[in-house]
């Protein structure tokens, strides 16, 4: 394995370069609203900026810079598709409503599209296609088997590429072949959340800034009575979308989601005619290992950024290294060992126990978490089918909605079990099964 070169990177995400992210304007919490978010990413605005132009009154509440976790910390890949798959979908629930599950996924994708050309976001939005390399032969057949199934079902447009062709899709021999997905999208998605949370704000949303909730208690009235380190308010309605940054004060769905610290890096611009090289379609990149890389390059195809899970339970402190990552880069890309890091920083994806999202009501509040990493298409949509079940509007309707999540067994919120779990998934994927 090569080793990396010594570098010193910036210890924040590539995206905040361009948009880096802003302070809400301090305004007076109202006393009262409609509706109550707890949450400010791209689950919790997606719901207010739907009630907002429905005529509710919305205060959400964020527990720090709204935007600088999870939703300005990705990779910007617009997928929407589930962790485990088609093939396990059906397996799980049988064909009929794995088909129904994947197309809403399907049309998850498609309305983030149309929401961002008829709101006129400039977030960098582009129908790249996706190549996914199997890491193992016997990986190759089984993606080669799902191409057929989701082709069969969904007319995607799925598309094989063997080992002996897969230089038209990346500049390495590290994979056996693999998948091309052309319907999977990429954005920048600092400039996603900025265009979102002005649209919200404009609509009369009240965005609060460094005000996380402490409670939310049953109001003897009715309602919910949410206290926040800045005062309280009485709402009708509370959604509650924190999924990877959920605390202690949300013990019901903290009991439900696994949050994993997922890192990347950004390499410094890459000499003339190296990409061209390395990804010459500047498609997104994934792989079929159980911890698995994700990759793409910048929007301006200058640079590869460059993503993974990070091993342990780390939650703390901003200067995590980066060596892992680096390595597993070289590892597939030799000829970066000379191309410095430029950025580096990792944030918190979330995990439902099955590994799919959640959307349901629980005793009086709305929740939507955990979507596996696949964030960027499935936070808006669940946080809009959250508002509109606020609204009584039959577009709520989910395949998602209200299936039953069980909570982990001994579990209250620290992954204590995350390193086994890790160390199991890295034998398989190195002794290949």
């Amino acid at each position: 394995m090569n080793t990396p070169s010594s570098t010193s990177p910036t210890y924040a995400p590539f995206w905040w370069d361009d948009t880096p992210p802003a302070e809400a304007e301090t305004q007076p919490l109202a006393a009262r609203c409609d509706v109550a978010i707890v949450g400010g990413g791209y689950t919790g605005l997606s719901a207010a900026l739907v009630l907002a132009r429905a005529g509710r009154s919305v205060q959400v509440f964020d527990s720090g810079i709204p935007g600088a976790a999870a939703s300005s910390r990705n990779a910007g890949i617009a997928s929407g598709t589930t962790k485990s798959g088609y093939s396990a979908l059906v397996e799980k629930w049988g064909a009929e409503k794995a088909n129904a599950a994947y197309a809403e996924g399907v049309a998850a994708r498609r309305d983030l599209r149309r929401f961002i050309e008829a709101e006129g976001i400039d977030c960098q939005y582009q129908t790249c296609g996706r190549f996914t390399g199997a890491t193992r032969p016997r990986k190759f057949d089984a993606m080669q088997r799902e191409a057929e199934m989701l082709n069969s079902r969904f007319d995607i447009g799925a598309s094989m590429v063997g080992k002996a062709d897969q230089h038209r899709e990346i500049g390495s021999d590290f994979y056996f072949g693999g998948m091309i997905r052309p319907d999977i999208a990429a954005l920048n998605p600092a400039r996603f959340y900025r265009g979102l949370a002005a649209r919200a704000g404009a609509a009369g949303s009240a965005i609060h800034g460094h005000a996380p909730v402490g409670s939310i208690a049953r109001a003897s009235g009715g309602g919910f009575t949410v206290t926040t380190e800045r005062g309280s308010t009485l709402a009708r309605d509370v959604l509650v979308c924190t999924n990877g940054y959920t605390d202690t004060t949300q013990p019901w769905l903290r009991r439900r989601l696994v949050p994993v610290a997922s890192q990347m890096i950004a390499t410094e611009p890459l000499p003339d005619g190296l990409m061209d090289r390395l990804l010459p379609t500047r498609r997104i990149l994934s792989e079929t290992k159980k911890m698995s890389h994700y990759y793409r390059t910048c929007p301006e195809g200058r640079r590869i950024l460059f993503g993974g899970r990070l091993y342990g339970t780390q939650t703390d402190g901003a200067e995590l290294s980066h060596a892992r990552l680096h390595a597993d880069l070289l590892e597939i890309f030799p000829d970066l060992a000379d191309v410095a890091i430029s950025h580096t920083w990792w944030g918190f994806v979330a995990f439902p126990r099955d590994m799919l999202p959640m959307y349901r009501l629980h005793d009086g509040i709305h929740y939507a978490a955990g979507y596996n990493g696949a964030g960027v298409v499935w936070a808006r949509w669940f946080g809009i089918k959250a508002a509109y079940r606020v609204l009584g509007d039959a577009r709520a309707q989910s395949e998602f909605r209200d299936r039953i999540v069980g909570a982990i067994p001994f579990y209250t919120g620290k992954p204590w079990f995350l390193p086994a779990v890790q160390a199991w998934y890295g034998l398989r994927d190195r002794f290949g099964f």
